[in-house]
């Protein structure tokens, strides 16, 4: 079961100037700043009610997000569900011909277990699921 959208993920090539416009500007809440090194970005996010944006930076240049941002640019790179149950919910994705990235969730920011659904079986759009420990 979907119980809410988690977070858009939005790619960016550096964090300058960020904090100013959606925190000074728009008024969204900083909720901190994290390097997920398994995925090599540094994530800064702000909360939005019960949702948040989440900017993502890749710390290397062959980064699957470095080279996301080289492919397609700055913008919109994922949007993440929150599930009740993530690896029931991966085996029933299997079992329905998507295409999986990660088969078994693994640790994302926050402490989330996530996994990605593979953008070909979902019109070009990376979606990741996510579940709270």
């Amino acid at each position: 079961n979907i119980l809410s959208i988690e977070h858009i993920g939005v790619a960016v090539k550096n964090m300058e100037g960020i904090s100013s416009i959606f925190s000074d500007v728009l008024g969204l809440e900083f909720s901190g700043s994290e390097e997920v090194t398994d995925q090599k970005v540094i994530t800064d996010i702000y909360q939005v009610d019960d949702s948040k944006l989440e900017f993502l930076k890749a710390t290397t240049k062959d980064s699957p997000l470095a080279r996301f941002i080289d492919k397609k640019g700055c913008g919109m790179h994922h949007i993440a569900f929150l599930v009740d149950h993530l690896q029931p919910a991966l085996d029933y994705l299997q079992e329905q011909g998507i295409h999986l990235i990660d088969k078994k969730p693994r640790i994302g920011a926050e402490g989330l277990s996530i996994a990605f659904i593979h953008p070909k079986s979902t019109s070009g759009i990376l979606v990741e699921l996510c579940e709270k420990n």
